[in-house]
Order: C-alpha cells, then sequence, then structure tokens
C-alpha cells in the first residue's frame, strides 16, 4: 500500500475526531484530493491554493538562492577577505562555494524556524477549531526569511511569527479572513519590539553585530560595515554603489530583497501566471515616481539645504528610489497580495499608486528608518476595503444614471 492510500485511511479513520484536520492537511500538502466533481455546472481549472502558493514560492526561489551567496559574498567583503565582484553574476567570486556556505548556514535556519512554528500555530489553530489546514502559510514562511536581517536570533524570529500568524491572521478567521499580510506583520513587530535588531549599520553583514559587540569591549579588531544605500544616504554619506550594483543586488540588506533583476523576472512570472496583478504594481512604481519627483523638485529649488537631514534622501535621482531597498520586493509580492489588496480594477489602480507615494514619503521623512514600504502596504491594506467599497457605489450610481435616463 502506498503512503497516499495509507494517509487516506488516516484521513477516513479520523474523520470526525480532534486529530482528522491534520491528517487532511499533510494529505492535501502531498497531494491531489481525492474528491473531484463528477456533473453539474461546475467550473474545472488545473489550479488550486496549492498550487497557486507553489508558483508564488517558484517565483521567490531566485530570490532566495542569490541571497545565500549574497550573505556570504557581504560577509567576506566587509571582512577584508575578498575584492569585490567586477563582472557581476558572471564573477566567480560570488558564485563561490565559501559565500554559499555562510548563506546556507545563516538563512536556513530561518526558512526552518519560520515553516516550522508557522505551520505549527496553523495546525494548533486547524485542531482546536476544528477546520481544514490550508495553504496560506506556504508563501508567507518563505517570505519571512527574506525580509528580515540576515543575523535575526533565531528565537526572536519565532515570538514574532507566532504573533504574525495569530494576531495578523487567525483572529480573523485564517486564510482568506486577514486584512494585514501576515509576513509583513512579522515583520512590523520585529521593528517595534526589537528595533536594534532591524535597523542600523550593523545587522545586515554577517558578523558585523558580534564584531561592533568585541570592539565595544575593548577587543583590537577592525570595524565591519553592514549599512544598506537607504542607512547611508539617510546619514548623508557618499554611497560607493553603482547603479549596476544596486540593480543587480550586490549590496547589503535584508536576505531577499537586494537583486532587483530577480525581483523583476519575478514579477513577469507571477503576471505571466496571473496570480500578481499587473496594475498594482504598474501603479505603485508610477506613485514611487511622482513621490520622487517632487522631492527632486524641492531639493533642486533649493527650499531644503544640504545641511539637512532629509536632503540626501530628497536629492536622490528619483528612480534610484525603485533599486534600492525593499520597495520592489514589497511591490512584487506583498502589496499584490490578493487577500488583503484591493479586488476592484480601479480600485488596484488607486491602493497602488498610495503605496508607491507613501513609500517614498516615509523613507524620506523618517531617517531612522528610511523604508517606508512595510508601513505604507499595512496602511493600504487597512484602507483597501474602503477604497473599493467607493468604487462599488461609484459604478452603482452610473448604472443608476444610465437606468434613469433609459426609462425617462
Amino acid at each position: 500500500m502506498g503512503l497516499k492510500q495509507k494517509l487516506h485511511k488516516l484521513k477516513l479513520k479520523y474523520k470526525g475526531k480532534k486529530m482528522a484536520p491534520a491528517f487532511n492537511a499533510i494529505h492535501t500538502f502531498l497531494y491531489l484530493p481525492n474528491e473531484t466533481t463528477h456533473s453539474g455546472a461546475h467550473v474545472r481549472g488545473a489550479d488550486d491554493l496549492k498550487r497557486t502558493m507553489n508558483t508564488v514560492i517558484m517565483a521567490l526561489l531566485p530570490c532566495l538562492i542569490f541571497g545565500m551567496f549574497n550573505a556570504g559574498y557581504q560577509h567576506h567583503l566587509a571582512a577584508g577577505e575578498i575584492e569585490a565582484v567586477a563582472n557581476g553574476f558572471f564573477s566567480a567570486g560570488f558564485w563561490s562555494l565559501d559565500n554559499l556556505i555562510v548563506g546556507l548556514w545563516k538563512v536556513l535556519p530561518l526558512v526552518v524556524i519560520s515553516y516550522g512554528v508557522g505551520l505549527g500555530v496553523e495546525f494548533l489553530f486547524a485542531v482546536i477549531k476544528g477546520h481544514e489546514v490550508e495553504e496560506g502559510y506556504l508563501v508567507t514562511g518563505m517570505l519571512v526569511p527574506l525580509i528580515v536581517p540576515i543575523d535575526t536570533p533565531l528565537w526572536m524570529l519565532a515570538i514574532a511569527v507566532i504573533f504574525g500568524v495569530v494576531i495578523g491572521k487567525e483572529v480573523f478567521g485564517g486564510t482568506g479572513m486577514n486584512i494585514l499580510n501576515p509576513a509583513l506583520t512579522i515583520r512590523a513587530f520585529l521593528f517595534f519590539a526589537y528595533p536594534t535588531w532591524m535597523s542600523g549599520d550593523k545587522v545586515w553583514v554577517h558578523g558585523a553585530v558580534e564584531r561592533a559587540s568585541e570592539i565595544a569591549g575593548g577587543a583590537q579588531l577592525d570595524a565591519m560595515s553592514g549599512e544598506t544605500v537607504l542607512g547611508s544616504l539617510a546619514q548623508g554619506k557618499e554611497i560607493s554603489y553603482s547603479v549596476s550594483d544596486m540593480f543587480l543586488g550586490f549590496i547589503p540588506g535584508s536576505v531577499g530583497e537586494t537583486s532587483a533583476l530577480l525581483i523583476l523576472l519575478g514579477a513577469l512570472f507571477l503576471i505571466y501566471t496571473k496570480i500578481g496583478s499587473w496594475r498594482i504594481m504598474v501603479s505603485a512604481v508610477l506613485g514611487a515616481l511622482v513621490m520622487g519627483l517632487i522631492f527632486n523638485g524641492i531639493a533642486n529649488a533649493g527650499w531644503i539645504g544640504e545641511g539637512s537631514k532629509f536632503y540626501s534622501l530628497m536629492n536622490t535621482e528619483f528612480w534610484h528610489h525603485l533599486i534600492i531597498g525593499g520597495f520592489a520586493f514589497g511591490v512584487v509580492f506583498m502589496a499584490t497580495d490578493p487577500v488583503t489588496a484591493s479586488q476592484t480594477n480601479k480600485g488596484k489602480w488607486v491602493y497602488g499608486f498610495l503605496i508607491g507615494f507613501i513609500s517614498i514619503l516615509i523613507r524620506v521623512f523618517n531617517p531612522a528608518y528610511p523604508e517606508g514600504v512595510m508601513l505604507a502596504i499595512l496602511l493600504m491594506n487597512v484602507f483597501a476595503p474602503t477604497i473599493d467599497h467607493y468604487v462599488i457605489q461609484g459604478n452603482i450610481k452610473k448604472r443608476m444614471k444610465r437606468l434613469k435616463l433609459k426609462t425617462a
């Protein structure tokens, strides 16, 4: 008897009992459901929730793999053990085994904790409430390790995942009912509960925090800088990275957010598979460009002096905002979450534009945390139902007017 048949027998054996959701979840995760429609007016499609989630994970995998190599590369570069790569993606110095080992050592535990703790909470709630375990956390579990600093303590991540799944999702009824993106809820909890581990000039490169602690304790060691491009700009520093470096991703940052190129490829894949909304992506980019142009105009007009703490980010080339920080990753993989985003086509344009606009606004005016896409998406998650409401009401009014004209 095969594994599928054994699991199916266990499903039937425990049907109606407390542990039934656990066996059902394992069976559904590994195989297609046994029950299918045979007659009647049903729409048959090859996609289901599991396949949709797996498609998003496939779009994230290049960012994960690149992030592992980049984690090792940034560590060895900051420690002075290697030279900066010159040939980008074709450099053997970047795709080296040493870089991968560091990346695997640091990133895989984040992935394991994210999935282990998150799915554990999902299973617990399914058993307690007696409902099926849904596949919604499959994507969240992959997103979380990609949006946190490389040296985030595992216990800290576990607490944040529990908070995000319970407060950001389960209290609203589970998958499909939450109003906030669970991955960003986890990230927001980490930022506000443990701010020193989520921002600063050391947390983005593996080993930099420990090296800074040893220096502070009196040990004679060279300092390791792990500052991001945004962190440098927020402090008015000159950045040493080229546009090519920033676009390709050879810069410090969260594990999966650095390579705008791979994020762009992921966006095209999600649009092709009709899982990600191109309207939200395009409108968010437009919103960011508009806000960036406004700030460039203010800086060029001399309304803000060069000594101002806002000047450096205001004066940053408006389109550079698209390839630095977590803007691209947030817009492609989290703003397009079909549960928490606007559902109407017009609403998606408004929703996405405001995310881009507000992201750059927060980025410039909050030097202590020069990354606004997380807060912008969470804010617009709350207002998405309101946007859809007014779009629908506007359509109703237009139809009522047409009806009155026909009956007049």
